[in-house]
C-alpha cells in the first residue's frame, strides 16, 4: 500500500511539473489572440465617440488563454460563426449576433446636442457585429435627418470615405417595412493605416435612430452580411 502511494506521488508530481514547464511556450500566441482582438477594435471612432471595445472582450481573452493553457493551440482568430438571436427590448430591436454580444455606452453630440448611444457588439471572422441606438430628444423631421446625417458622415470620415448611402427597406418585427439607408465603405484607417471594410444600415423610428454595422479588415461572405442585416429588424 505505502509503495503505491509512493508511486502516486512521484508520478503526480512529474505531470505538474511538466505542466509549470510547458505553459510559457504558450505566452505567445496568447499574445498574438490579444493582438488580433485589438487588432478589431483600433478604430474608437468608426461608431463616432461610442465604439470602443466590448466589456466581454477581457473575458473572450482570459477564457482563450485558459483554453491555451491546457493545450488547445490557436495561431490566428479563428473566424467561427455561431449565430444566435438577441432580443433588445430596452431599444426595441431584434438582431442576430455571430457571437455572445457585449454591451456599451458612449456620450455623443448630435447638431451639437449632447446624447447616448447604447452599444451592442460582438466580434466573428476577423470582425465586429454592432448596433447602436440613440434616443433622440425629440421625433421631428429635422432631428432625424441631422441624426441619421452624423452616423453616415461618421462611418465614412474614420476610413477616408465618402458618405454615399442609398435607400433600403429594414423590416419591422411585427410585419411591413420602414425605409432606411444601407452603405459600403472602405479605406484605411488607425495609426497602422491598416484596411476596413464597413458595412452599414442607419434607420430612425420615433426617437430612436439605429446604426446596425460591420466593421472588418477584409471582405467578408455574402452570406454572413446577409444574415446580420436580414435579421436585424424593429419593433
Amino acid at each position: 500500500m505505502l509503495r503505491t502511494v509512493l508511486r502516486f506521488r512521484w508520478f503526480a508530481s512529474r505531470v505538474v511539473s511538466r505542466a509549470v514547464v510547458r505553459v510559457p511556450h504558450y505566452f505567445p500566441l496568447i499574445s498574438r489572440l490579444r493582438a488580433c482582438l485589438a487588432g478589431l477594435f483600433e478604430l474608437p471612432s468608426l461608431f463616432p465617440r461610442a465604439f470602443t471595445r466590448p466589456r466581454h472582450a477581457r473575458t473572450v481573452i482570459g477564457a482563450a488563454g485558459a483554453a491555451l493553457t491546457l493545450g488547445v493551440a490557436l495561431g490566428a482568430c479563428t473566424p467561427t460563426f455561431d449565430w444566435r438571436t438577441v432580443m433588445n427590448n430596452d431599444n426595441g430591436y431584434t438582431v442576430d449576433f455571430p457571437a455572445k454580444p457585449g454591451n456599451d455606452q458612449r456620450a455623443v453630440q448630435i447638431d451639437g446636442t449632447p446624447m447616448q448611444m447604447a452599444m451592442q457588439s460582438a466580434e466573428a471572422g476577423n470582425a465586429v457585429f454592432a448596433v447602436g441606438t440613440v434616443m433622440l430628444p425629440d421625433d421631428s423631421d429635422a432631428t432625424q435627418r441631422a441624426a441619421l446625417d452624423f452616423l453616415r458622415a461618421g462611418l465614412a470620415r474614420n476610413v477616408g470615405a465618402t458618405p454615399d448611402a442609398h435607400a433600403v427597406q429594414i423590416p419591422l418585427a411585427a410585419g411591413g417595412k420602414t425605409p432606411g439607408l444601407e452603405m459600403t465603405v472602405s479605406g484605411v484607417a488607425g495609426a497602422k493605416h491598416e484596411t476596413r471594410t464597413v458595412y452599414a444600415r442607419l434607420v430612425v423610428r420615433g426617437r430612436h435612430v439605429y446604426q446596425a454595422a460591420i466593421i472588418a479588415d477584409q471582405p467578408l461572405p455574402q452570406d454572413q452580411i446577409d444574415q446580420f442585416f436580414s435579421s436585424f429588424q424593429l419593433y
